[in-house]
Parts: structure tokens; C-alpha cells; sequence
């Protein structure tokens, strides 16, 4: 757990104005958050705290890449990852999560740790369709130009039933006699 300590951020001492710190995310970060959604990146984040006297504003802009498994192959491949978030922390009489990205801090608290929301970000900004970049482009040419017909809903008319509109097939002949009863 020491790894996420360089995430913590003394908001105690700051004055009320603009701070900005530079986080390093590596495959450390991600294994001392226990979870199984990435296991392997490597993230630079920006972070600009905005401080007044009652919020605080965090800006995030993450860029990297963190390692996926494809959902097609089961290959690894390097996912892109640049996202931008924002998150308010207003002072309040307890902790409590009001929103996404709106959380009510008790106003004597001396640090935050801002490792689960840049995890958070990040986990936000990936595809939930996880494709190797080889089949990326399938999957493109085969939604947008080929314009395969997948399913219709409405019947189309066939040539022989506009020759014989009112012919009907007599297994449904007997099947409407028995409704009309």
C-alpha cells in the first residue's frame, strides 16, 4: 500500500489557490489497487487542484497506455488511454459521495489520495468492446461499407403473392375456421 502513499496530497496546509502535480502510474499502481480490470500501463497524469474555501476542484488529464486482452483473440495489445476529468470535493460534515463527480469531505480532513479516481478515469476512458488492433478494422469495413443485412422487420412482398393476392393456403384456411368459432 506504500505505493499509493505518493498519491496523497496534503490539502491541509494549502492556501486557495491553483496547485498542479504530475503523477507516474506503472504496473505497481495497479497491482496495489487489488482489482483485475488492468493489470500492466503505464499513465502520466496531470493534475490541476483548484482550492477555495469551500470545494475543491481536481482537474485530470491522463495519457498512456494500459495492456488489455482481447475479447476476440485473447491476445495482449497496448490500449491507448488520453482522458480529461473533472472532480469536486466540497466541505461538508461528512463524507459522502453525492454525484459521479461530486463528494462531500469532512472539513478537517488533512490529505486526500487521489489514486482511485485517476484508476477510476482510466477504467472509464477504455472500450468496452476490447479489440487487438488487427481486427479493429474488420469490424469497421463490416458495420459501415459491406452494409450486410443482418435482420428486417417488415415482410417484403414476394413476386408469386402479387400474382395471387387473394389465394391463401388452406392449412390456414382451416386454422381461421377455427377461430372464427
Amino acid at each position: 500500500m506504500n505505493v499509493l502513499r505518493a498519491y496523497d496530497i496534503h490539502i491541509a496546509g494549502l492556501e486557495n489557490k491553483r496547485h498542479e502535480y504530475d503523477f507516474a502510474s506503472d504496473n505497481a499502481f495497479f497491482a496495489a489497487l487489488e482489482q483485475d480490470l488492468i493489470e500492466k500501463g503505464n499513465i502520466q497524469t496531470h493534475l490541476v487542484l483548484d482550492k477555495s474555501e469551500t470545494m475543491i476542484r481536481l482537474d485530470f488529464h491522463s495519457t498512456g497506455t494500459v495492456e488489455q486482452v482481447c475479447d476476440r483473440s485473447l491476445d495482449e495489445y497496448d490500449q491507448p488511454v488520453d482522458t480529461r476529468q473533472t472532480m469536486l470535493l466540497k466541505f461538508g460534515d461528512h463524507n459522502e459521495e453525492l454525484s459521479d463527480e461530486i463528494e462531500l469531505i469532512e472539513r478537517n480532513t488533512a490529505t486526500i489520495n487521489v489514486a482511485r479516481y485517476i484508476f477510476d478515469f482510466l477504467t472509464l476512458s477504455l472500450p468496452m468492446k476490447r479489440l487487438h488492433p488487427r481486427f479493429r478494422n474488420e469490424d469497421e469495413e463490416d458495420d459501415e461499407s459491406t452494409g450486410k443485412l443482418v435482420y428486417r422487420s417488415d415482410a417484403e412482398p414476394e413476386a408469386n403473392q402479387d400474382d395471387q393476392p387473394d389465394t391463401i393456403d388452406p392449412r390456414w384456411a382451416a386454422l381461421r375456421k377455427l377461430s372464427d368459432n
